[in-house]
């Protein structure tokens, strides 16, 4: 079975699982290259907001004396701005605490997250007509930060999309609030049974997805732009235990119309009665070609509606989040013969993709058939 995120495995680039050794980099050689990502592909600017939502209905279910669930949310969509600065992809805290948690000093420097340019204006006026906004919903992988998933959101609010990525509080090293407190990773204590633990994180994750749809979609939104957001058309899609996520919010919540995995492990999560709602897998050929991991064939089969299973030629875990990138330009090999930025530009294009049909209602061809323009792409069943 794939396993989802573990967080001390040596040799990984940015420590991403993908069970693949990567050569050794000598101590104290810190990458001081300046990493980066590709510009959104759309034809709308991206602004961005950050919010800092507060579920006071239930206690934080891992760190139990915090009264309230609190959640940081970064927010992307399209803006006629184009002028004034960038969002920042972390904070220098997070960075740090990224780095230093996951043991990947000798691969970058402290800060070196930090200082990520994004395309995304901060705070910029949103742009759009009332209810004209589908929403999107995206879930990071287990110690990965909801920053990982920059590259896509940017994209998906460039193509007119109100895009809300989740940092999902205690499960990775560091999330910053507004007063400059820090949360660390509290369930790296508690994670060695995978069989309790990850079935556990996945309905945590659904019940932040709901919190967080309530908070925008409510008669009084945390975000000012929320009038535009279409309540009718929501997606979610997520990296490893993010995307078996939209599994499990799915099954939760029925405001979630459609839902993409990007590469991670389901857990068997699908009732016998199965799931109606379109749903797309999306992963490495390496991993995730049926018949090698036992809970994507599970789960794929009581898919009773819409679905598709796509499998990515060359790629690895990190493939379908920034890390993959980030990876090539700080010169870590992890094994992937398709590039980082080839990876970002098939996860963008297929998300994208599976959106645009199931929430805007046009017909993408591109999810029925073989595609020319993307060969390293294989639909495994449907």
């Amino acid at each position: 079975m794939h396993l989802v995120h573990r967080r001390r495995l040596l040799g990984t680039a940015l420590a991403i699982v993908t069970g693949l050794t990567v050569l050794p980099q000598p101590a104290g050689a810190a990458t001081t290259v300046a990493l980066s990502l590709p510009a959104p592909t759309g034809p709308h600017r991206v602004g961005a907001t950050v919010l800092d939502l507060k579920d006071t209905s239930r206690a934080d279910p891992w760190v139990p004396s915090d009264p309230a669930r609190e959640l940081m949310v970064t927010l992307w969509y399209p803006t006629d701005v184009n002028h004034g600065g960038t969002i920042p992809y972390e904070t220098r805290e997070e960075s740090e605490g990224y780095v230093a948690g996951k043991h990947i000093e000798d691969y970058l420097a402290p800060d070196s997250l930090s200082e990520v340019p994004t395309h995304a204006y901060l705070d910029a006026p949103p742009a759009g007509r009332p209810h004209s906004l589908p929403l999107v919903v995206l879930s990071p992988g287990y110690t990965a930060q909801r920053s990982s998933m920059t590259s896509l959101a940017e994209d998906l609010a460039s193509h007119g999309y109100a895009v809300a990525a989740i940092d999902h509080t205690y499960e990775t090293y560091a999330i910053q609030f507004p007063d400059g407190r820090i949360a660390p990773c509290a369930t790296c204590a508690i994670d060695d049974d995978q069989d309790t633990f990850f079935p556990k994180l996945l309905r945590v994750h659904a019940a932040d997805v709901s919190f967080v749809l309530n908070r925008l979609t409510g008669a009084h939104p945390a975000w000012p732009g929320g009038r535009l957001i279409d309540t009718s058309r929501i997606g979610m899609a997520g990296h490893s235990a993010g995307g078996a996520a939209a599994l499990s919010t799915m099954l939760a919540d029925s405001r979630v119309d459609a839902g993409i995995d990007l590469d991670g492990t389901t857990w068997d999560q699908l009732p016998g009665t199965g799931l109606s709602r379109p749903f797309l897998f999306l992963g490495t050929q390496a991993g995730h070609s049926p018949g090698q991991d036992p809970t994507w064939d599970q789960d794929f089969s009581r898919l009773t509606g819409w679905r598709r299973w796509l499998t990515v030629a060359g790629t690895v875990h990190s493939s379908f989040a920034d890390y993959g990138a980030f990876a090539d330009e700080i010169g870590v090999d992890q094994g992937a013969t398709t590039t980082g930025l080839r990876s970002i530009d098939i996860t963008r294009r297929y998300t994208l993709a599976m959106f645009d049909q199931h929430l805007r209602h046009i017909r993408q061809p591109l999810l029925d058939s073989a595609s020319s323009c993307y060969p390293e792409v294989a639909i495994e069943a449907a």
